[in-house]
């Protein structure tokens, strides 16, 4: 006879106990090491994939949340569509790294706009990067400048470097098409399309000869990507269209107006080398929303609601046109879903959803899954301190691939979910004693 019938009862159950409370809290310990997006955080290791916890203090929000770090690719969702049907993530002044170590003995004085490496800007989603090109030093080098000229305090790195860093991520995601749009200081003849040579990058090159000339829609990103044209490049000099094959870039792209004009609520003005913003003869639209100076830790509160106004604005004075290209500084930052969110709710649009994850491949326009967007609360006057993020861009890799059927569901809270599972262990306990 087993020795749990000749001894007192409780004795068996009490290892029995323990287990079932040891469960508890290892399960309540995997939910909040998954917390969601805008659910309560500590560190990075809290949250889920593609997050990071960070806070909002410009907003008045300085308890740190599990915030979104990562764009969803919206050809993932909604696949076969003209490259100038999706919305795709930029960052602007890509190079222009926060910490970036200056040349050697030299100061440098220039704003920052970015916080992580290229090469962690697109895997983390974005695929336009907006590049300043200058003469300097016998070479082509990322500067960000003033007046056309290119100085050691001004300078970042030579911009071939970076551009190593674009197509070693072309070569490991042969999925993936990136756009380059570049403020063009190159004197050199032939500098521009030599520079593309030597980092490898002409074999992924989309000729000027198949971009639409009269508005048309642009091959689909599936043929883009069977064809290996991949990098889309243009530039601010009209002449180097003929001279080196690199597209100018208002030929065949409407721009609103970058700097403080271009977040300033209710208006959405063109750039004076932009043709008007509700032109058909360009099927490519660029968004710069960006302040004339940055600011990193006011990027989360811009990343917010008046992200979302003016993206509703700038579609009506495109002639009810939604933006190809978004333009951001600090692009990680917001109060829940920044950037991202925005994102999602563009692409969405494509397939007549509220958001991209709720698209149907090869479904009719309009057939949408049931989807949870999560709540973020509206802009405030609450002024915060200027506290940093609790952890900086650039701990994450790989892209965000959410499946349709995850996208589903909404986790409940974490610390519910433990109490739930702290009770039930309780009792279970009473119940055997």
């Amino acid at each position: 006879m087993s020795p749990c019938f000749t001894v007192h009862r409780s004795l068996c159950r009490a290892p029995l106990a323990i287990g079932f409370l040891y469960l508890s809290l290892l399960l309540s310990s995997f939910l909040i090491a998954h917390a969601q997006v805008l659910q309560s955080c500590t560190e990075a290791t809290n949250c889920g994939p593609g997050l990071y916890c960070g806070n909002c203090p410009a907003l008045g929000k300085t308890q740190p949340i599990c915030t979104r770090g990562q764009a969803i690719i919206p050809n993932s969702f909604i696949n076969g569509l003209p490259f100038n049907k999706y919305t795709w993530l930029v960052t602007h002044n890509s190079f222009s790294i926060v910490d970036a170590p200056p040349l050697p003995g030299v100061q440098r004085l220039t704003f920052y706009n970015q916080e992580d490496t290229v090469t962690n800007q697109l895997r983390n989603g974005v695929r336009g990067l907006m590049l300043d090109m200058y003469d300097f030093e016998g070479d082509i080098w990322l500067c960000h400048s003033f007046r056309g000229q290119c100085y050691n305090f001004t300078a970042f790195q030579p911009a071939i470097n970076t551009l190593k860093e674009v197509e070693a991520f072309l070569s490991e995601n042969p999925n993936e098409i990136v756009t380059i749009i570049i403020e063009d200081y190159v004197h050199t003849p032939k500098g521009l399309i030599n520079l593309f040579i030597n980092a490898g990058l002409d074999k992924y090159w989309f000729p000027v000869s198949k971009m639409p000339k009269k508005g048309e829609d642009w091959p689909t990103v599936t043929e883009m990507v069977q064809e290996n044209h991949r990098l889309v490049v243009f530039t601010s000099i009209a002449s180097k269209e003929a001279e080196e094959g690199v597209a100018y870039q208002w030929k065949y792209m409407l721009e609103n107006e970058a700097g403080d004009p271009g977040v300033k609520p209710g208006s959405c003005p063109s750039r004076k080398e932009s043709k008007p913003l509700n032109s058909k003869s360009a099927s490519l639209f660029l968004m710069n929303y960006f302040p004339t100076y940055p600011v990193e830790t006011e990027a989360c509160k811009e990343h917010s609601t008046p992200l979302a106004q003016m993206v509703g604005t700038c579609y009506k004075a495109a002639g009810n046109v939604m933006p190809n290209f978004l333009a951001v500084n600090f692009y990680m930052r917001s109060d829940g879903g920044g950037v991202f969110d925005a994102m999602d709710r563009m692409n969405g649009q494509a397939c007549g959803c509220s958001t991209v994850t709720a698209c149907q491949a090869g479904a009719p326009f309009g057939s949408c899954n049931n989807v949870t967007i999560p709540n973020v609360s509206p802009v405030t006057n609450t002024a915060g301190s200027t506290s940093p993020l609790s952890n900086t861009a650039g701990s994450f890799t790989g892209s965000v691939q959410f499946s349709k059927s995850a996208s589903k569901i909404q986790s409940p809270n974490s610390s519910v979910l433990f109490l739930f599972f702290s009770i039930s262990s309780i009792l279970i306990i009473l119940r055997i004693q």
